[in-house]
């Protein structure tokens, strides 16, 4: 039960263990490009900055950029999180309402560069973002090409399990060995950021359980009765369906819905009959979890199994792999690489 493995969930591509690639050779191997789900207002209290960097976290550049406009870190905001080693473009709002507004582009150098700015009359907060363009390069790739070819047209077309990454759970996975203390053995952290870390991350790995045990069953992709799908493109129209809906199975095909497994937390499970029935058996051992996100206050929530990359594309420079594709905010791009092949990153 303590075992938390990422590696051993089971897998769509069970030849991916005979190709092996390495991703972030450099930062220039590995760029993200933000989307937000809206125009800035053009108007407002708030500078909204559209950010590139290579090689800096986003808690630091906020500071940084709180310490420039001589504002409170509070008056920062940005959607979401970007990894250090990479370059990566992203959006932050800076409260300047009633403050001497800088010269953003005094604030430029070698790794940030401003390359928007426009107005808003809000604070840009955690989440609010519609997705993430990628663009990867994988290199010192291994395996057959065919192989890699049959992989990339069957994620083209079907998507991959949309497992949380490794990286949602902490180095070596210690945000969840911090829940099982917390969880079993009453050890509860002392931190509120930690707290909501470790909450995050165990909640998060009993979805990835019952995933996992939907990709080894073949229904990950498929309708099981009392399943709750999402429609696609959104985070919560969701809704319960019937086997022998040849409507609903069509729409499932054209990546229209996607089958759901649960977020935990307080509040009865949405699922009914036979999904409900999996996802309870799997969970089963988990009870002391289960209750302990219950217990701090989290309500059921539903997440998509299943991930599709839109606007996927692939082309060979000479020995290496390079990608492109938009993933919706929250997903990983990791759970496409498990895909391909046995990716190691040596950032």
């Amino acid at each position: 039960m303590c075992d938390f493995d990422f590696s051993a969930l089971a897998r769509l591509n069970t030849v991916a263990v005979d190709c092996s690639a390495n991703i972030r050779a450099n930062p220039s191997h590995f760029q993200v490009d933000e989307q937000l789900p809206f125009e800035p207002y053009g108007e407002g209290g708030h500078v909204l900055l559209k950010i590139r960097k290579r090689g800096a976290n986003t808690d630091w550049l906020a500071s940084q950029l709180a310490e420039f406009a001589q504002v409170p870190k509070l008056d920062v905001g940005y959607a979401g999180l970007k990894d250090r080693h990479a370059i990566t473009t992203q959006w932050f709002s800076v409260k300047v309402e009633g403050a001497q507004e800088p010269n953003w582009t005094d604030f430029d150098n070698d790794d940030v560069q401003v390359i928007e700015i426009g107005r808003h009359k809000k604070k840009l907060k955690r989440g609010v973002l519609s997705g993430n363009h990628f663009k990867l390069r994988l290199t010192t790739v291994t395996g057959d090409r065919t192989l890699w070819e049959h992989q990339l047209e069957h994620i083209s077309q079907y998507g991959v399990p949309n497992y949380f990454a490794e990286q949602r759970f902490g180095r070596q996975g210690n945000n969840l060995h911090k829940a099982q203390q917390w969880f079993s053995e009453g050890k509860k952290p002392k931190k509120r950021q930690q707290k909501s870390l470790i909450l995050s991350a165990a909640r998060s790995w009993l979805f990835n359980l019952v995933l996992a045990q939907r990709v080894q069953l073949g229904n990950w992709d498929q309708l099981l009765q009392g399943d709750v799908m999402l429609l696609s493109g959104t985070k919560a129209s969701l809704f319960n369906t019937e086997l022998d809906d040849s409507a609903l199975n069509q729409r499932l095909q054209a990546m229209d819905i996607h089958p759901t497994g649960p977020l935990w937390g307080r509040g009865a499970l949405r699922s009914q009959d036979d999904c409900a029935i999996l996802e309870r058996s799997v969970l089963s051992e988990w009870l002391d979890w289960c209750e302990g996100l219950e217990r701090q206050g989290l309500t059921q929530a539903r997440r998509s199994l299943r991930l599709y990359p839109a606007s996927f594309e692939w082309q060979w420079v000479e020995h290496d792999l390079e990608l492109q594709f938009y993933l919706p905010a929250g997903c990983y791009a990791t759970a496409v690489l498990r895909e391909l092949a046995m990716v190691t990153d040596i950032s």
